[in-house]
């Protein structure tokens, strides 16, 4: 007769889980097969929840850079050459003016005062495209329209008495002459730095602009018959161009040149005689060249506004 073990109390048969211990094929025990797919789809949406922030807070930082700190423009001209090419993008400082003031020689991008630049013509779009043109300009992803935007050096700060020119052919702020050879660009034999004499005091809260291309910039000099006589409202002033961003190879720092512009009193000195066109031909110069044509506007990129004037110049995707 076969004998016949009985389990001891408290010992588990065979196949079945000890006390405690879940059974791994039952979901209702906390098994495997129960919790991956909620695991899964948990994670999934943790993921796209954390996409979304990302994407979100980029966007807001987008449209907060562009409205209030730096804004991108293209250079459709040669305006402001050797300074600044065609084609060169630039980053614009918009905290200048509004909360450091602007000086002599800092390259500004500016709104047209009134007539510097002739009627922009609006391309045509279907309602989808300029749809989302406008939504990607407001988050700073596509050229804004800057159309009526400008880019020029800051000669006269407001009070500053401006004339040109001397015997050298030089221009003066306040009675000082000024060497501006570190960055004007002159027709090949030319010393006078303006082919047009003038002889202005700025009024206040604006601005007298010229061109480092000086013999093809229409800047303040051919202006003056426009309402605003030449002058450019600092209220008009979009920011300080600050940095060459593109092409690779023409990145560098805009320099305002200070020590050009050195040494000038903050008040005029005694009255001088207003320059005469003779005073632009010293011996051995050329005949003066003729004005410059009308100017262009600048072109603004993603996050920018600036313009450099010139005959025949683009607009800057922030230039002129």
């Amino acid at each position: 007769m076969t004998e016949t073990s009985l389990p001891i109390q408290g010992e588990p048969t065979q196949g079945q889980p000890t006390q405690g211990e879940p059974n791994r094929g039952d979901p209702a025990q906390g098994g495997r097969t129960g919790d991956q797919r909620p695991r899964r789809s948990r994670s999934a949406w943790l993921f796209a929840r954390d996409l979304l922030i990302i994407f979100v807070i980029a966007l807001l930082a987008s449209v907060l850079i562009k409205t209030f700190l730096v804004r991108s423009f293209y250079i459709p001209s040669g305006s402001m050459e050797n300074t600044l090419q065609i084609d060169d993008r630039i980053l614009v400082n918009q905290l200048e003016p509004g909360l450091m003031p602007l000086s002599r020689g800092d390259v500004v991008v500016f709104k047209d005062p009134g007539g510097w630049l002739p009627p922009a013509v609006e391309p045509t779009k279907n309602p989808v495209a300029a749809a989302l043109d406008w939504v990607l300009q407001g988050v700073g992803l596509a050229a804004d329209n800057a159309n009526d935007h400008l880019i020029k050096r800051v000669i006269g700060l407001p009070g500053d008495h401006v004339t040109c020119c001397n015997a050298l052919g030089q221009m003066s702020v306040n009675g000082v002459p000024l060497d501006e050879s570190a960055y004007l660009k002159l027709p090949d034999g030319v010393s006078a730095v303006s082919q047009q004499p003038f002889d202005i005091t700025v009024p206040a809260n604006s601005l007298w602009v010229m061109g480092d291309n000086r013999y093809n910039s229409a800047d303040s000099r051919f202006n003056q018959d426009k309402p605003g006589k030449g002058f450019v409202p600092i209220s008009n002033v979009v920011g300080r161009a600050i940095l060459v961003t593109w092409p690779v190879d023409h990145w560098t720092w805009l320099d305002n040149y200070g020590s050009v512009f050195s040494g000038i009193p903050d008040e005029p000195a005694a009255a001088s005689p207003a320059a005469t066109p003779s005073a632009l031909e010293p011996p051995g110069a050329p005949g003066a060249v003729p004005s410059p044509a009308v100017e262009s506007p600048l072109a603004a990129l993603a996050g920018a506004a600036a313009s450099s004037g010139s005959p025949g110049s683009g607009s800057v995707a922030g230039s002129g």
